[in-house]
């Protein structure tokens, strides 16, 4: 028999999908859960290394599907440092998994960075790389938001057929792509099809995710037409389908609060997932920044491009689950699940991470309970971020 190398997270409350524990602690070995169970009776003396929690929350690692960029790097940068610099970045956000996210570029520039993504995965720098969300090209230059226009592009999947093993969600104007097989190559391949960047008609998002169990809206509100009574749109499909699942960015500037509460009732907690959309700025304070060859500007937390065009956020996925919970009256449990428990699901991964289970990988962050700030975050079981040891790896 092998020797028992048991750790354990201790007094903290667990954040599980439908209830929060105390008394209870969290037990792993190398890099899977092996068991939660109360803290009563329990002999510390099996374990090799014990982390306190302090009364925080403990909560599965967040993962952040919808992510440009943080800490001055961005997905698109011709550099696989960029992609390890958010890997390093993110765990401070509580992020242990994230999709880099691309954005409108040339078909090199995009390929280019599909296949750094590729040689990311699973590599132990940080943050899991688990695919990527692919932004464009395919979208509407009405709607295209902090995306360049010189390189929006009509629907052509057969150059993207080398990389449709780590594209794991597409962002399209389902009207731009009508008369190609886009959407039908989309299915095919098990990409996870999302609407954004687009002036479809409600008919025309009907008609585009008729063959889908599921798909998604790319931050919803954002970059589409506002919802008009004669004219539902993506917005009016958005919040009455249950096959739509939600991007929300709770900066509390791309989606009032109110709003946020409007959705967190239409929808219910299983159909909203939140993200980021954060640039390179996050993290880095107000100034100049960059987001897809365009010239940002950073001020009073606010990324914008030089005609005020909101350009992504600054966010961290910490303070968006709590911008969440504040403004929409969502429990913890369920907050928390739509930055781990939903993505998981819908990305087919649920079975490994995205709640704090016996056999799922022991990814887990540790948040302050009156601001959310996070504490410690462990990879695989390994603690990679420690607020009181910043150089923890």
């Amino acid at each position: 028999m092998g020797v028992i190398r048991m750790k354990a997270i201790i007094d903290g409350l667990i954040v599980l999908p439908n209830e929060i524990l105390g008394g209870h602690i969290v037990l792993y070995e190398g890099d899977k859960i092996v068991e939660i169970r109360p803290r009563k009776g329990y002999r510390f003396g099996l374990c090799t290394d014990i982390v306190d929690a302090n009364g925080g929350f403990v909560c599965p690692g967040f993962i952040n599907e919808h992510i440009h960029g943080i800490a001055g790097a961005d997905a698109m940068d011709e550099s696989d440092d960029a992609l390890t610099t958010m890997q390093k970045a993110l765990p401070k956000t509580g992020v242990t998994s994230f999709l880099p996210t691309t954005m409108t570029y040339d078909k090199a520039r995009i390929e280019g960075a599909l296949q750094r993504i590729r040689n990311h995965v699973d590599n132990g720098a940080g943050a899991r790389v688990i695919g990527a969300h692919m932004e464009g090209p395919f979208i509407n230059a009405d709607y295209k938001g902090s995306q360049e226009a010189a390189y929006i592009a009509t629907g052509d999947m057969p150059w993207l057929a080398p990389y449709q093993d780590i594209i794991k969600i597409m962002t399209i104007a389902p009207e731009t792509v009508s008369h190609s097989t886009v959407v039908k190559d989309m299915h095919n391949a098990g990409i996870i099809l999302s609407i954004g960047h687009s002036a479809a008609t409600y008919e025309e998002v009907e008609d585009a995710v008729r063959k889908f169990d599921m798909y998604h809206v790319t931050h919803l509100f954002n970059a589409m037409p506002q919802l008009h009574h004669r004219k539902p749109g993506i917005i009016g499909a958005a919040l009455t389908d249950d096959k739509a699942h939600c991007e929300l960015i709770c900066d509390n500037l791309h989606v009032h609060p109110t709003v946020q509460k409007l959705v967190y009732r239409l929808k219910g907690p299983s159909g909203i997932i939140l993200v980021t959309d954060s640039l390179r700025a996050c993290l880095m304070g107000d100034g100049p920044s960059e987001l897809g060859g365009q010239n940002v500007m950073v001020k009073h937390g606010e990324a914008r491009l030089a005609d005020g065009t909101i350009a992504a956020s600054v966010a961290a996925m910490n303070d968006v689950v709590l911008n969440f919970i504040l403004a929409s009256g969502a429990s913890i449990p369920e907050a928390v699940s739509m930055a781990t428990v939903n993505p998981a699901k819908d990305l087919g991964i649920f079975h490994r991470i995205g709640s704090l289970e016996a056999g799922k990988l022991a990814d887990i962050t540790i948040l302050d309970t009156n601001d959310f700030h996070v504490k410690q975050t462990l990879i695989g079981g390994k603690l990679v971020y420690d607020e009181n040891n910043k150089d923890e790896r």
